[in-house]
């Protein structure tokens, strides 16, 4: 029997298992069992070559346009930054990924414009892999959906966690470790509703003999599986539904009660028309909030404060990952800075590198001679 058959057949036991505590261990040894096939399988159709989609990151943050054919990605990144991606009203126009770099307030943000996903991507249908495998190495994913096909969204879903893609979600709060004897231990928070045994039983399957596991909040089989193969990636995402001039304004409700089958909240989601150029400023500003950029103004000695090019960082960072941005010798000759704005308790405070800063300070660095 071949990997193919294999996984369809532990797919299938899976789905005919009723899920309670007795069977709770024997359904997380088949997970276990499913993911390391998948990964084998993954494996051995990545090592036949072909052709991969390499794109360079550039600028301060990276953003992946996702879509089936034909949904208007390659008109909305014409129309919103300075890429040049071929356009027609058929499917497949786009065979390439083609990055454009939007400039927003001060920020290089690199769009990708990756072809259109079709169902079974991850399986390696349309060369869906390659796709896939660029759209891991992005800071944002964007879904791209017709007004007309709402349930696109579910089905892109799919194909992005079938190819270990976790949107808006962290990663689960476990710990193994390896060890040289004592077999599989496991420490667990009163919260855990999963068996010691199942625990045992997902490590065991993933080649574990001797571990120290710890976890202290609950989590499901599916969540302890992805943190015990430690290759996944944690992404969050937002969703614009395109097309929307060629609605009328009585459709709406229709529109909206899909987005809400799909626990997609209509406020939250942006309409836009690429082809009309409408709603694209909300769409920069969600992207903008999405990526948790925030501005930061250099004070240049002797030049002034520079509110024309920002340094663009991400929220949380700090004094250090300014000076680490800014790189060289800002970071071997701090002595100390000054912040004024948000982060400031008032003007010209003075900081170390663990202050944490905030969007539209003014920050100047003082350095050793």
């Amino acid at each position: 029997m071949g990997l193919e058959e294999e996984i369809e057949d532990l797919r299938e036991e899976i789905a005919e298992t009723p899920y309670n505590k007795s069977t709770e261990g024997h359904i997380g040894r088949l997970k276990a069992k499913l993911a390391e096939k998948k990964e084998k399988l993954e494996n051995q159709s990545s090592s036949g070559g072909g052709q991969g989609y390499a794109v360079e990151k550039t600028g301060d943050a990276t953003v992946a346009l996702v879509g089936f054919p034909s949904v208007g990605k390659s008109t909305l990144i014409n129309a919103i930054t300075n890429a040049d991606s071929e356009v027609g009203s058929y499917e497949f126009t786009t065979l390439n990924v083609n990055p454009g770099m939007l400039q927003y307030r001060g920020a290089n943000i690199q769009i990708l414009d990756v072809p259109g996903l079709i169902e079974g991507a991850a399986g390696g249908r349309g060369g869906g892999k390659e796709v896939l495998s660029v759209v891991r190495t992005a800071d944002l994913v964007v879904f791209l959906l017709s007004v007309f096909e709402i349930d696109q969204y579910e089905r892109l879903g799919t194909e992005l966690y079938e190819n270990k893609i976790r949107l808006d979600v962290d990663p689960p709060n476990i710990s193994v470790r390896k060890t040289h004897k004592d077999g599989i231990r496991v420490t667990m928070g009163d919260g855990v509703s999963l068996e010691e045994e199942t625990v045992k039983s997902v490590l065991r399957e993933h080649g574990f003999v001797n571990a120290a596991v710890t976890i202290p909040h609950d989590l499901t089989i599916d969540e302890l599986i992805d943190g015990v193969m430690d290759n996944r990636v944690y992404l969050p995402s937002m969703v614009a539904v395109n097309k929307a001039d060629l609605i009328d304004e009585d459709y709406l409700p229709t529109v909206e009660a899909e987005l809400r089958e799909h626990d997609l909240d209509p406020e939250k989601v942006t309409f836009i028309s690429a082809e009309e150029g409408r709603g694209l400023d909300g769409l920069k500003d969600r992207i903008w909030e999405r990526l948790g950029l925030i501005r930061i103004y250099m004070d240049k000695p002797g030049r002034g404060v520079d509110y024309e090019e920002p340094l663009v960082l991400r929220a949380g960072d700090t004094v250090a990952d300014a000076c680490s941005k800014l790189g060289g010798e800002f970071e071997e000759r701090f002595r100390f800075a000054r912040v004024s704005g948000p982060s400031a308790k008032h003007d010209e405070q003075q900081v170390g590198t663990g202050h944490e800063l905030a969007d539209e300070d003014v920050l100047r660095l003082v350095t050793r001679k």
